[in-house]
């Protein structure tokens, strides 16, 4: 079913306006019970002021995607997958934040119970694909008739790339308002593709605008200076939505330009670690990236900035790709 843009921005006004409400009553209540942000001491040292910030504020935004996507279109399966997805992912993020605050620690979960939850879901998802959608293991490369017939590799193939694309937006939840104003363009891009295109899915046109009136009223409270952060329960959310979106519409291959933001993040941490590990030496003053231009001289602001406008050009890019 085709949804009109009336709808989709009504989507995205409640959603909008449920985090707008919830924000104020939250960032009180996670103060009192000290779920404070614990910054690490090997990251920017201008970071050290935000320590005790409000962290877990994800939570508002999962409530808001939930209540609106279950609201505002026909609960079908492909809601419920994106629905797991969000929250599926988002519990993940959960249990490693709360280990935080708890221990009074900047790390959480250990790497491998994190990686077992997350390939669990992934593996879900992606053999949920295989086996509901008739061409999902038939990639078309963005801007050729080209395309990638996965067959059987799908589901391992897909399992690495969804925990690679929910752990990529992770990296780049550093810098306040980065992650959500980032994926608010993001599932803009996916609100139109699954609305206008022959991609056509009004579970994901429904739940993206969700996820921008979620990431926009979240930004009222997480632009610079930051009043709450996301925290993983809200990064590792907003990871399992654009996996989603991009899974159930089969255009996974359109995440490395569209998501630039989150691939060169992810990317500038491997090329980080096998270089001094091969090399001694690092390529970057310090990763993920956006923390390199910080050392750079950069402010925060203007960081996040050049961030969001290279994300809206990577997206016209995009549109021009499937329009």
């Amino acid at each position: 079913m085709m949804l009109g843009i009336t709808e989709l921005t009504y989507t995205a006004l409640i959603s909008f306006l449920i985090v707008v409400i919830l924000g104020p009553i939250f960032i009180p209540m996670l103060t009192k019970f000290k779920f404070g942000q614990t910054v690490r001491d090997d990251g920017p040292q201008t970071h050290l002021s935000k320590n005790g910030t409000p962290t877990m504020g994800g939570i508002v935004m999962i409530v808001a995607i939930l209540i609106t996507g279950l609201t505002r279109s026909k609960v079908g399966p492909d809601m419920v997958i994106g629905l797991i997805s969000i929250v599926g992912f988002g519990l993940v993020g959960f249990i490693d934040d709360f280990i935080i605050v708890k221990k009074r620690r900047s790390l959480g979960l250990k790497a491998w119970q994190k990686i077992v939850l997350q390939f669990a879901l992934a593996l879900y998802i992606s053999y949920y694909q295989y086996t509901a959608s008739p061409s999902a293991t038939q990639l078309i490369i963005p801007f050729t008739d080209a395309v990638i017939n996965l067959g059987i590799l799908y589901v391992p193939i897909m399992t690495f790339i969804i925990v690679g694309i929910v752990n990529a937006v992770n990296l780049t939840d550093g810098l306040d308002g980065l992650a959500s104003g980032v994926t608010l363009i993001v599932s803009t891009f996916f609100m139109l593709l699954a609305a206008y295109t022959g991609a056509a899915n009004s579970d994901v046109a429904v739940l993206a605008a969700t996820t921008v009136g979620a990431c926009l009223g979240f930004l009222g409270f997480n632009s610079y200076p930051a009043r709450i952060f996301m925290g993983d329960t809200g990064s590792m959310a907003l990871g399992g939505a654009v996996v989603a979106f991009a899974v159930l519409t089969n255009s996974i291959l359109l995440i490395p330009l569209v998501g630039g933001i989150y691939f060169a993040e992810a990317l500038s941490v491997i090329l980080q670690v096998a270089s001094f590990k091969l090399r001694g030496k690092r390529i970057f003053k310090m990763a993920p990236i956006h923390h390199h231009f910080e050392q750079c001289g950069w402010p925060e602001t203007r960081v996040v900035f050049v961030f969001w406008i290279t994300t809206i050009v990577l997206t016209w890019i995009g549109i021009i790709a499937i329009f």
